[in-house]
């Protein structure tokens, strides 16, 4: 699973920089059935994997990021995948891939439209920005912290000329899956981190010649 030991060794530069010890998870450790996994040896996590349930679609793993904007923090849903990329359906040649896709999320019965940008190795799932940053709403959030499943449904892939736009991609999240102290705490914990202002920027001082 490329996209998690990725996921593993920026946690492991962050916590070079910063002083801090990260025992991270590795990618053998998820499942399906364990629910969200913190991010390990931190008081604050900053993030919390999942694994979908069921997907039909080059998806690995999910990840809820705290991630600084400016002077602030924000929460993103990162999707990381199980290659090189683009996200599509299983089956289907990147060559098909529509210029316009869309997705939505689905949590028991609410549905949050949802904007995809794809970074250089994830793609971000956001339903609203602040200062240009994509981030996840209080109300999505709030829905993934006490809600029961969540579907994730995209539009990748390029219909036939004169026919209607469809969603062609799922996976589906157990968000009460693992531990029951764990259900909805994950999601807490990694939400206090958004709280606070983002920290400085480290600077590195010139080698001396």
């Amino acid at each position: 699973m490329q996209a998690l030991r990725r996921i593993v060794r920026t946690a492991l530069v962050a916590g070079i920089v910063t002083g801090l010890c990260f025992a991270p998870v590795l990618a053998g450790d998820l499942d399906a059935h364990a629910g969200w996994t913190l991010e390990q040896g931190v008081d604050l996590p900053s993030y919390a994997l999942i694994e979908p349930r069921s997907r039909n679609l080059n998806l690995d793993a999910l990840v809820l990021a705290c991630e600084p904007a400016n002077d602030h923090r924000i929460l993103q849903l990162q999707l990381y995948l199980t290659n090189d990329g683009p996200l599509m359906p299983d089956g289907v040649a990147a060559g098909r891939a529509k210029h316009d896709p869309r997705a939505e999320i689905v949590i028991d019965d609410q549905v949050f439209p949802v904007g995809l940008l794809f970074a250089e190795d994830h793609v971000v799932l956001s339903d609203e920005t602040r200062e240009m940053f994509p981030r996840l709403s209080e109300r999505l959030l709030d829905a993934i912290e006490q809600g029961t499943t969540m579907q994730l449904r995209f539009d990748l892939v390029a219909e036939p000329t004169g026919e209607p736009a469809a969603f062609d991609g799922e996976a589906v999240i157990d968000l009460q899956a693992g531990p029951a102290q764990m259900r909805g705490a994950a999601v807490a914990a990694v939400r206090r981190c958004a709280t606070g202002a983002a920290p400085q920027s480290v600077a590195f001082a010139s080698p001396r010649r």
